[in-house]
């Protein structure tokens, strides 16, 4: 249930900033871009006097009156004047193919300071270039390309072609958005079903640790019970001396009796534990390469033990058979060498897989070795 709560917050996150962008970012820059081409398909004139009407009624800017070449005409070229009588030559460059370099710039200075023209402004649907608008900077033109021009003849344009403009930019960002939210949604799915196969592929070991780990500590007592062994031999060492006890002898055979039976009772654990010579079995360190299913039992229960009892290692149990998990506290290169060094001193387990948890408070994974394989 978490997983998927897990994938739904990220999903919603991924599609929210997602939307945000595509509305508020690409669906300007759509609809500006589109407001461009539908002003560059006027005509000259119209875009002229539009840009007139703007400059009126948004800058405060009026037409210069009593000059020879005054003129209701619409031209690209023409003088406006503000409410100090200081006066700027307005240039229009209609069109989206403009890219006004430092020659455009320095031709409308010229021309401003021979207008006797404070300034000059420069109108484009196109672009100004990185030149051009350090020189304007120089001669004092102030230039409106095609992001800053968009907003100030936008409410000038004809009522239909506004609205057209505006459902375009805005369709195209709902599709954009829709298609993020069908991203999302995959990319939520993904994070769940992700989740859950790590969750299904990681043992279970977080929640049989509490009851398993007590384990290592009742194993001692059969681990402790095995040099109990040598006293189960001892009355078998001992019926040869009540026999002796029955017959007649001379009084100091009882004491060489006595004698005798450590004597025998010494070599009782090799007898139990090695195989007689003939026998298939490989002995190494006192153990038998291939033990019966309680020998086996026993030999898990003392490895246990022995790694529990190593530095570095928390615990240490046997989840199948065949799998021996150990928790730690320390690196797995630290606690490796020890562990395969107990490992190898039992034969039948040699081959045994090693899962090594993640120390806790960490993100690492689980990791599974082996110290020899067949």
């Amino acid at each position: 249930m978490f997983s998927w709560i897990l994938a739904l917050l990220l999903a919603l996150v991924v599609w929210s900033l997602a939307a945000a962008y595509f509305w508020l970012v690409k669906r300007r820059r759509k609809e500006t871009r589109l407001g461009l081409n539908a002003l560059a398909g006027m005509h000259w004139r119209d875009f002229s006097e539009m840009v007139r009407r703007a400059l009126h009624e948004q800058r405060g800017l009026q037409d210069v009156t009593g000059e020879v070449d005054d003129s209701r005409e619409p031209r690209s070229d023409f003088l406006m004047q503000d409410a100090q009588q200081q006066r700027w030559l307005v240039s229009c460059k209609h069109g989206r193919a403009y890219r006004i370099g430092t020659a455009a710039v320095n031709e409308l200075g010229a021309a401003a300071r021979l207008a006797g023209a404070r300034g000059g402004i420069l109108i484009t649907e196109g672009q100004i270039e990185r030149d051009g608008r350090a020189a304007a900077e120089k001669q004092h033109v102030e230039v409106l390309d095609g992001p800053l021009l968009w907003p100030l003849l936008q409410p000038y344009l004809p009522g239909d072609v506004e609205a057209r403009v505006k459902h375009e930019a805005r369709r195209e960002a709902i599709r954009r958005i829709s298609i993020a939210a069908l991203g999302s949604l995959t990319l939520g799915l993904l994070v769940g079903m992700g989740y859950l196969t790590s969750r299904l592929d990681q043992p279970a070991w977080t929640t049989e640790s509490t009851p398993v780990t007590t384990a290592p500590a009742a194993a001692p007592a059969p681990t402790a019970a095995a040099p109990v062994d040598p006293a189960a031999a001892a009355p078998e060492s001992a019926k040869p001396a009540e026999a002796a006890a029955a017959q007649p002898s001379p009084a100091p055979a009882p004491a060489e009796t006595p004698a005798a039976g450590p004597a025998t009772a010494t070599p009782a654990p090799a007898a139990a534990e090695t195989a007689p010579h003939g026998s298939e079995q490989t002995h190494i360190l006192g153990t038998v390469a291939d033990p019966d299913a309680a020998t086996l039992a026993r030999y898990q229960r003392e490895l246990a033990t022995l790694l529990g009892q190593q530095t570095g290692v928390l615990s240490a149990f046997w989840q199948t058979r065949q799998t021996l998990a150990i928790n730690r506290s320390a690196e797995i290169d630290e606690v490796w060498p020890h562990i395969c060094t107990q490992v190898k001193r039992y034969p039948a387990l040699r081959t045994v897989r090693i899962q090594l948890n993640p120390r806790l408070g960490t993100d690492e994974p689980v990791r599974w070795r082996q110290c020899a394989t067949l």
